[in-house]
């Protein structure tokens, strides 16, 4: 892209682009590129395009890994719009990524992949994940954590209402594990 068109893309996301609630990682993403993306919740991938493009545009020499996990075709109505495994992967794909969809719940596809994912250096949870199954797979982020880790939470006060997108403390994080800890019963 040209350098004037490069910097109207950046300001338009930065301060303009929908939904509000996302310009907060945008931003983020131009201060502290991530090469390791993990990402709960594709939905209809514009957010996700818009991440890759803003981390290419800052690292074009590096090279972006990106991991998706989604429900794809086991979407319901009441989960939103979504899209397909296969349209999801050719979308995502021409963005020059090295990208990994994985269909499931945040629990069930944790399960089976979080060890391969390895340490990740973004990870975003969309408001749409069950609740209940992302209450239990918190017991596998500290496998994808590193020191520097960042962790994105999208969340609904009310079920029609706007998700906000806020970044989670480390304190937080480990608040969230600490939930899911095995409990040993007293004998």
């Amino acid at each position: 892209m040209l350098p004037l068109v490069r910097q109207c893309r950046r300001f338009y996301l930065d301060y303009f682009s929908q939904p509000a609630s996302d310009r907060v990682l945008y931003r983020a993403l131009r201060k502290r590129p991530a090469h390791k993306i993990l990402e709960l919740g594709i939905g209809a991938g514009q957010r996700t395009l818009r991440m890759l493009e803003i981390v290419a545009a800052c690292r074009p020499e590096s090279q972006i890994s990106y991991a998706g996990i989604d429900l794809f075709e086991a979407r319901s109505e009441t989960d939103g719009p979504g899209l397909s495994l296969k349209a999801a992967h050719q979308q995502l794909r021409a963005s020059g990524a090295k990208v990994r969809l994985v269909p499931g719940d945040p629990l069930s596809a944790l399960a089976r992949m979080a060890n391969e994912i390895g340490p990740v250096d973004l990870i975003v949870i969309s408001a749409d994940q069950d609740r209940d199954s992302l209450a239990r797979s918190w017991f596998y982020f500290p496998r994808m954590l590193h020191a520097a880790t960042r962790v994105f939470l999208e969340e609904r006060e009310t079920t029609d209402g706007p998700a906000q997108l806020s970044e989670l403390s480390r304190a937080q994080i480990n608040d969230r594990v600490a939930l899911t800890a095995p409990r040993r019963s007293a004998a």
